[in-house]
């Protein structure tokens, strides 16, 4: 035999069906060993997930790190359309996508955070991959949102935290509540963290995370559903069809069937029986059994992370509660929920092992791990993709409106503010932004009230201020609260209300030199309060304004030399104008006395103009000055030499002057004029201070509409200019209607804050027109009395209109109260004014004439009066 056919022998047996049968002979041998070994598939499996999570893990943190943050600001007039917050949710969706190919999924995704933690009421903020910063930084809201880049926040260790995922609970094809965008859709998250106190550490925060979805995933979600479906159908069917056999085999057996057999016709056990047709499953719909899974279009994956935290027990607990609260607002069908078990009181979820891990990770990274369940399209997400919008009533934080501190100079009170929890607080301003203020109302609404909590305030904290109030009720109500120790040296009281049968009054010359003041600065002040008091101009009275000038300057002359003379007791007054146009003898010494300080054409219009003029030109400039002293108060007042009233020293040293002067008639008016004017000449003339070295005044008029009669230019101008000089003038008026045209203006203009009082419709409509009409005046008119409706500035924005309680002074003041020392306060305040009885100054004005004519006839030079023909003697004989 052949030596190699037991080789061939062999291989046939190995050919074909042997293999195969060895094959699986093999196979069942594996498997069999697996099962004896499961455990070693198991671990295999285990490491090999392990080392892919861990490669995935590291890829997506090192993704997480290129990421980019943009905060977005709206202004109070952000009002978006569906479509523009739809074209924002596109944007999101497709700049989660703007990541690098090695990405892992959970790294894909843009975050919008709502962020409540004291520094605002809700803070929106967009964070997500840095390649998409280019197609997020450019929003459809427009001009209304400003972006700009987010910085990095850095949460301290609070000692109570609590979390919590959200997911979709209830029907989960059925969409989101339609939420209308009016009110705010994110009201009632503001709401729920608008009682939030950063001193208590509280912090609230909700992170939405958006991804799209891979097809594959939606494919297979589908695949689910509708298997879930069809499932469903046929238990359906089945439950029907057992049912009807239930039903049929029942009415065989009644006794009504029974009878019907034994009076029937036909006979045997077939006679009679019915026929049960089971029900079909009904075909099952796409459109019905996915919902809003049908379409693609915008459809996006969404995790939903809530954190709260605070220093006190209790307070994140509840917190959470509120947001909780918060989000079923947007439920229906489908509601968010949170993810977890309840075990009785125990709830098991984000905060406890093993999920505390993977919220910690997905929170500090930013990435997104979606439930299956978390399916929505942008549509529904409407309400959280924009920040809060003008419909959104948003609270007053801390942070956006300081708390008033007593003795504090860089806080200017303005209220008492009523929070959403109920609790009250004083509110301020920033006194360096506070630079004008507006406040109208009816009588006795508290708008006096509110100026003077303002300013005793600001005098306790060492502030200086000038109080202006024609009717004088506002200082013994002030009295009580500034008879201080600390304060009496600083208050001094121009009272020209006369009261008592010998009252004492302080003394000004508007004239007077003799505290340093520039020329033709006085002369200017003077002679613009003349035109504003009586209504000059120069197309009105032309002739009159320049008779005026003339004379003050001649005055202004003599007193500069009388002060550099050293006898400022010796100086004019602005009663001896009169004297000056009227006496020939008088006007030929001052001029002869003066001639080398005039200027040639102030002599040249004294020698050739002044001849010419008829006896009654120059009564329209005396009329006005016989009136000022036809009242002894304002004769005695205005006729000192060397008068005491220097506000300009009183806005360096801090004074608290109080000025009173005492009515409103014409002569009034022409006084008022004179202080406004002489206030304004003295701010300007801090241009000789550095800026930085000036020291901040605050003018207060009370009663505007009667003050403003008498220098309307010049309170306008006041609201105009004085601020550069650090003077913050504050005004208060019953009808912004009745004031002058060039008042009413600069005042809504320039004012810092502006507030209002209830009162009539008409009255309050020009106030809450500059707000927008939000509040109405229906609602303004309708407030509580010492109520305040006010907008305000506050480290440059502006601050509602906002709801405030007017302070009162012997609430907000009580501990300040010192009744007993009020007869001391007004002692001093009148010997700081260096106030003397009436009848002593009376009696020097009455001889202040004949002090300056001795004065003027030793200065006058030989000879020098007759080189001047002034005398109209020889003119009209």
């Amino acid at each position: 035999m052949d030596p190699t056919a037991p080789y061939v022998t062999h291989r046939a047996d190995n050919t074909g069906g042997g293999q195969v049968l060895g094959l699986f002979t093999d196979l069942v041998d594996g498997a069999d060993w697996l099962l004896g070994h499961w455990y070693v598939l198991a671990l295999m499996i285990a490491v090999c997930w392990a080392v892919g999570e861990l490669v995935v893990r590291r890829l997506a943190a090192k993704a997480s790190a290129e990421r980019m943050a943009l905060e977005l600001v709206p202004n109070r007039h952000f009002d978006p359309g569906l479509e523009e917050i739809f074209r924002r949710g596109v944007q999101l969706a497709r700049a989660s996508t703007a990541m690098p190919w090695w990405a892992p999924r959970r790294a894909k995704s843009v975050q919008v955070r709502l962020r409540a933690d004291g520094s605002a009421p809700l803070r929106y903020r967009i964070e997500g991959p840095a390649g998409g910063e280019r197609l997020l930084s450019i929003t459809p809201f427009g001009p209304d949102v400003t972006v700009k880049r987010g910085r990095p926040i850095a949460d301290k260790p609070r000692t109570h935290t609590v979390r919590a995922e959200f997911i979709l609970r209830g029907k989960l094809t059925a969409p989101l509540r339609e939420v209308p965008l009016t009110p705010d859709p994110l009201q009632p998250l503001v709401d729920a963290v608008a009682d939030l106190r950063a001193g208590l550490g509280d912090l609230a925060e909700i992170r939405l995370d958006i991804q799209r979805a891979p097809k594959w995933a939606l494919k297979a979600r589908r695949l689910q559903l509708m298997g879930a479906a069809r499932r469903s159908e046929r238990r359906e069917s089945q439950r029907t069809a057992r049912w009807l056999r239930q039903d049929a085999g029942g009415i065989e057996d009644s006794l009504g069937r029974q009878i019907q057999q034994l009076l029937s016709d036909k006979a045997g056990p077939e006679a009679g029986r019915r026929l049960v047709m089971p029900p079909v499953p009904r075909r099952v719909e796409p459109a019905e059994a996915l919902g809003k899974l049908a379409d693609d279009d915008h459809l996006v994956r969404v995790q939903l992370l809530v954190m709260c935290a605070s220093n006190i027990e209790g307070r994140a607990n509840a917190r959470l509660a509120q947001l909780q609260a918060a989000l079923d607002v947007f439920g229906g069908q489908s509601r968010w929920a949170m993810r977890g078990w309840r075990l009785g009181p125990w709830r098991l979820g984000a905060d406890q092992w093993p999920t505390k891990g993977a919220f910690e990770r997905r929170w500090s990274l930013g990435q997104c791990q979606p439930p299956r369940a978390n399916w929505v399209r942008l549509d529904e997400l409407t309400g959280l993709l924009k920040p809060p919008t003008t419909h959104c009533r948003l609270p007053v934080l801390a942070g956006d409106l300081p708390t008033f501190e007593f003795g504090d100079p860089e806080l200017l009170l303005q209220g008492i503010y009523r929070g959403p929890d109920n609790r009250e607080r004083l509110v301020a301003t920033y006194a360096e932004e506070t630079l004008f203020e507006v406040g109208v109302g009816k009588a006795g609404g508290g708008k006096t009230e509110r100026a003077l909590a303002q300013a005793i305030g600001w005098a306790h904290a060492g502030g200086g201020l000038i109080f202006v109030d024609p009717h004088r009720d506002s200082w013994p109500r002030a009295t009580t609260f500034l008879a201080h120790e600390a304060l009496m040296s600083r208050i001094a009281l121009i009272d020209l209300n006369g009261l008592g049968s010998n009252p004492r009054l302080s003394s000004w010359n508007p004239l007077g030199m003799h505290h340093g003041q520039r020329a033709h600065e006085v002369v200017e002040a003077i002679a613009d309060a003349y035109a504003s008091a009586l209504a000059w101009d120069d197309a009105t009275a032309p002739r009159a304004l320049t008779i005026l000038t003339n004379a003050l300057t001649v005055l202004v002359a003599v007193n500069e030399a009388a002060c550099q003379a050293g006898r400022p007791e010796d100086q004019a007054t602005i009663f001896h104008i009169r004297a000056l146009l009227s006496d020939p003898a008088f006007r030929k010494a001052a001029l002869g006395a003066v001639a080398g300080r005039l200027e040639e054409e102030t002599r040249s219009w004294w020698h050739s103009v002044f001849p010419t003029l008829p006896p009654d030109a120059y009564a329209v400039v005396l009329n006005p000055i016989a009136r000022l002293a036809a009242n002894p108060l304002t004769r005695a007042f205005l006729g000192q030499p060397a008068g005491v009233y220097n506000i300009r020293a009183a806005m360096d040293t801090r004074m608290i002057v109080w000025v009173c002067p005492g009515g409103s008639g014409p002569t009034d008016r022409l006084l008022t004029a004179l202080l406004a004017r002489d206030l304004l000449r003295a701010a300007r003339s801090r241009r000789d201070t550095p800026e930085e070295r000036r020291v901040p005044f605050r003018p207060y008029f009370d009663e505007l509409i009667t003050l403003t009669g008498a220098a309307p230019e010049t309170i306008a101008a006041m609201f105009e200019d004085l601020r550069k000089y650090r003077c913050h003038v504050h005004g208060m008026t019953q009808l912004l209607a009745r004031l002058p045209a060039a008042v009413r203006l600069s005042l809504v203009q320039n004012a810092s804050t502006l507030a209002t009082t209830a009162g009539s419709k008409s009255a309050i409509a020009p106030i809450t027109a500059e707000w927008g009409d939000n509040p109405s005046p229906d609602r303004v008119a309708t407030m509580e009395r010492f109520e305040h409706f006010v907008s305000l500035n506050v480290r440059g924005r502006r601050v509602g209109p906002i709801r405030l309680r007017g302070p009162h002074l012997n609430d907000v003041f009580a501990a300040r109260a010192r009744p007993r020392s009020v007869p001391a306060l007004e002692r001093a305040a009148l010997a700081n004014a260096q106030a003397l009885p009436l009848a002593e100054l009376t009696a020097r004005a009455a001889a202040q004439l004949g002090r300056v004519a001795a004065f003027l006839a030793e200065h006058s030079p030989a000879g020098g009066t007759s080189s001047v023909q002034l005398s109209k003697e020889h003119e009209f004989g």
